[in-house]
């Protein structure tokens, strides 16, 4: 049901369903940014990747994952590329502690690899965070507090001095902590939580306070990250506040500057890219968007997408089936078959025109040219898949794409002729079953339609011999019940089976395909033209001899011609009879 005008009210009984909508939420003001530049940029570099499938995606799930459930997902995330792994929140929970000190302790993080943490910004939770990273060759300590509005007033009931300070006392006492081991190399990361709903001008003294406290500098940057906590306006908005931070905040050559959208109005990844244009360097996210209500920005989409725009984006997507499968083993969620690039269906066509032109496009498509392909964005190869799966056929279906499983699967072409017929016949199959037709279904429908052996003349047997008169073919029929043979001579042995069936008919195609399947053999389709009424008929047979399925097509073709003429095979096995 469509959302109702602001002036209406919905009413269902005694309960009034919704009111004008912007007497309870307010709209998001614009920043105020009129020489923006993010609009005229294109992406022409990845962004530094985090994973945060271990903590942010951990904590959304049913079930949290255990310590071996985990190793498994974060070996896969260094397998995919991720150098940046936000493996838990230590100071959360035992588990979490747990299997940050395996990761050190098992010497299981590769040596390309940072692991990090996240800390609330409160110094019992920071110490025992540390504590977890003690001995890591390298590692993030990720503190945050929130500051907006409505976290200031209702959560913390503190005033914007009084929550800078948490944060400013927090990065202090980070970077006490971590002086104190100097065997590890630290890298110091704050966000103001909740920074898509707070005033800019008060998130950059926040963050500015920080970074100083931090002690940041060119040469050891700290992380500044930019979290759409509640995605809380339209990406473009998003964008402009990033941009502000990249212009307005102090000391930005000492500043990595991250995002960490969410999806709560669906636009996590046009938010993400719109900031990276903006000026960020660094996303966080998950691989297939999990995390908190609608989830983090998904990575995966994020990720192809520039792959897609020619932009290498440092992560191994080659083999996306089995990143998808292990994920969803783990996480025990599902991915949706309709999932950007890596869904079940989103290299599948069903619609006829659309088949039709991804087979074409299939065809013309030249290895040594860039992609383009109708309705893929992506060859699917790139990413695992082949092309059995690209179409499928059901009652929306049209002759493209039954030409495409019987290529793909069995690697028969037919004419166009004959494809026309057997796609009506499979379009009845699939309205009269109302499922998904399949390759070895169309194939049946084939073997029905053009092999079944039903014809009032059927072929049974041949003798041939070649001579320097030509060469003389002696056929073996059923026609209409009754055993009937028939000789004739030719310029070739298909020329003289023309003479021996009454030579009415004159051969204009002939073509032998190799059939790959089980029981295999040589599909031969033909088409004849009859002599008299010009009619034009195709047929084929199928054999391990390629003569014999010559000349079961040939017989079939006759058959079709002479049940379609005004005699009849009676008439056909009259003249059979006299020649005997």
């Amino acid at each position: 049901m469509p959302l109702a005008p602001a002036s209406v009210v919905l009413t269902f009984g005694e309960t009034e369903m919704l009111e004008a909508p912007q007497q309870k939420y307010r709209p998001f003001a614009p920043v105020n940014l009129t020489d923006r530049t993010w609009p005229g940029r294109t992406l022409q570099v990845a962004p530094l990747w985090l994973s945060t499938d271990l903590r942010d995606g951990n904590q959304a799930l049913f079930e949290p994952l255990g310590v071996d459930a985990k190793r498994e997902l974060f070996d896969l995330l260094c397998a995919v590329g991720f150098q940046e792994i936000e493996v838990g929140f230590p100071s959360a929970s035992r588990a979490d502690f747990a299997f940050v000190r395996h990761l050190i302790e098992h010497d299981a993080v590769p040596d390309d690899v940072t692991i990090g943490v996240l800390t609330p910004a409160r110094a019992d939770l920071i110490e025992r965070s540390i504590e977890a990273l003690a001995g890591a060759r390298r590692a993030i300590v990720h503190v945050y507090n929130a500051v907006s509005p409505a976290f200031r007033r209702v959560v913390f009931r503190k005033t914007k001095a009084k929550v800078m300070a948490m944060a400013v006392d927090a990065a202090r006492y980070v970077r006490t902590l971590t002086d104190r081991r100097p065997e590890t190399q630290w890298i110091l990361q704050y966000s103001p939580e909740t920074f898509s709903a707070t005033e800019l001008e008060y998130s950059k003294a926040v963050c500015d306070a920080v970074i100083a406290a931090f002690g940041a500098t060119e040469t050891r940057p700290a992380i500044i990250n930019l979290p759409a906590t509640v995605e809380a306006a339209t990406p473009n908005i998003f964008a402009d506040q990033v941009e502000w931070m990249h212009r307005h905040i102090a000391r930005r050559e000492a500043v990595v500057l991250s995002v960490h959208p969410h999806n709560d109005r669906g636009t996590a990844v046009a938010a993400a890219e719109l900031a990276l244009m903006a000026g960020a360097e660094r996303v966080e996210g998950c691989l297939f968007g999990n995390g908190e209500r609608t989830g983090n920005v998904d990575l995966v989409t994020l990720a192809l997408n520039l792959y897609t725009q020619g932009v290498s984006p440092g992560l191994d997507f080659s083999r996306l089936d089995e990143i998808a499968h292990t994920t969803s083993r783990l996480t025990r969620l599902p991915i949706h078959p309709r999932h950007p690039y890596v869904g079940d269906l989103v290299y599948t066509a069903f619609s006829g025109s659309h088949q039709d032109a991804i087979r074409k496009g299939l065809a013309a498509q030249r290895p040594d040219r860039p992609w383009d392909v109708p309705y893929l964005p992506l060859d699917p190869r790139d990413v695992g898949r082949d092309y059995q799966a690209v179409i499928r056929v059901n009652s929306q279906s049209g002759k493209g794409g039954v030409a495409h499983l019987l290529e793909a699967h069995y690697g028969i072409v037919l004419p166009r002729r004959m494809l026309i017929g057997l796609s009506a016949a499979v379009q009845a199959r699939a309205d009269e079953t109302g499922c998904e037709i399949t390759a070895s279904d169309i194939w049946a429908v084939f073997c029905n339609h053009y092999l079944s052996g039903t014809e009032m003349i059927r072929y049974r047997g041949h003798e041939w011999a070649a001579g320097t008169g030509g060469d003389y073919m002696r056929l073996h029929l059923v026609v209409d019940g009754q055993a009937v043979c028939c000789a004739g001579r030719g310029d070739g042995p298909l020329d003289a089976a023309c003479h021996a069936l009454s030579g009415a008919m004159r051969l204009s195609r002939h073509e032998e395909q190799a059939v790959r399947c089980q029981s295999g053999g040589t599909l031969v389709i033909v088409e004849v033209t009859g002599r008299e009424d010009g009619r034009v008929v195709t047929a084929a047979g199928l054999h391990e001899s390629a003569m014999t399925a010559s000349l079961e097509a040939l017989v079939r073709a006759w058959s079709g011609l002479v049940s379609g003429a005004e005699a009849g095979p009676r008439a056909v096995m009259t003249r059979f009879a006299a020649d005997g």
